[in-house]
């Protein structure tokens, strides 16, 4: 396996931004990734494990360490059991089990990123987690190298979390238990899959961005009602203050079909993108202090 230098991640994160990796790998094997591993001990580097892009910012600086971006791509089916690998595009995974009559998966249809991240993250869509699917794993230690086999209990998933993001330990492949069918009723999750699809497609922009920005109020953070009930959703302030396709720092713009995400444009830089969402913020809790006083007076 090649370990190369100086390797700009611009093209490979859906902002299109950031800067060099002063180390970049693809292992495409169990051993290879293990010797990734060892070649970041042995030079004293930290590891940032890279999927397709799809949910991160990338330093304007880039990144002082080693870059791995898995290409374990096998899939394996056993009867209504799947192992994905790491690198495996989740869409493709989706495409796959429905091709052989398996669903489930569908829900997830048009979610950017691979298994790896997919899991690192537990993507969500309406009230579907990919943790409802998921059984097993194997995990790599990233001091060791040891190859271990976890349930899904280990991940403590929840919402946007799993204990991969304590990167300790990086994923290999992961286990899901899906449901076969016959071909009418996989024809018929197809038409699912295609249907979100459309609808995701026509709801939020499908390039350059990460997704929603920034995460949902907690009940407790909120402290007036809004027509009698708590409103928690991001989304819903930001279009309140009218910035949707409006509001721009640089190259790097609000959505315009949808609030509370950030999309890149030709010469963005991350710096771009952190000053917008700053802005975002501040805007934000001027319109809260606003609701909050209205709340107060009445």
């Amino acid at each position: 396996m090649q370990i190369q230098e100086n390797i700009s991640l611009k093209d490979k994160n859906w902002f299109k931004t950031g800067g060099n990796a002063k180390y970049f790998c693809q292992p495409t094997s169990n051993p290879e990734f293990k010797q990734a591993l060892e070649f970041a001990d042995k030079n004293g580097l930290n590891i940032f494990i890279l999927g397709d892009g799809a949910n991160i910012l990338i330093s304007d600086s880039g990144f002082d360490g080693l870059v791995i971006n898995p290409k374990l791509k096998d899939i394996k089916i056993n009867n209504d059991l799947v192992t994905a690998q790491a690198g495996v595009n989740i869409q493709d995974l989706i495409d796959y089990t429905l091709d052989n009559n398996i669903i489930g998966l569908e829900e997830f249809s048009n979610i950017p990123g691979t298994v790896g991240g997919s899991v690192y993250i537990n993507i969500h869509y309406i009230q579907y987690f990919l943790s409802d699917f998921l059984i097993s794993a194997h995990v790599i230690n990233k001091i060791t190298g040891e190859i271990i086999t976890v349930n899904k209990e280990w991940f403590n998933f929840g919402y946007d979390k799993s204990k991969l993001q304590k990167k300790e330990y990086f994923l290999i492949d992961a286990l899901f238990k899906l449901k076969q069918v016959d071909v009418i009723q996989a024809a018929y999750a197809k038409g699912r899959r295609d249907e979100i699809i459309r609808h995701r497609k026509y709801r939020y922009p499908n390039s350059n961005t990460c997704g929603s920005f920034f995460k949902n109020f907690a009940q407790e953070d909120i402290n007036f009602n809004v027509n009698g009930k708590k409103i928690t959703a991001v989304a819903y302030y930001l279009d309140k203050i009218g910035i949707k396709g409006q509001l721009r720092v640089g190259n790097a713009v609000v959505s315009n079909q949808h609030a509370n995400m950030i999309v890149t444009h030709e010469g963005a830089t991350s710096n771009d993108v952190i000053n917008l969402a700053k802005e975002m913020q501040r805007l934000v809790f001027i319109s809260l202090e606003f609701y909050h006083n209205l709340n107060a007076k009445s």
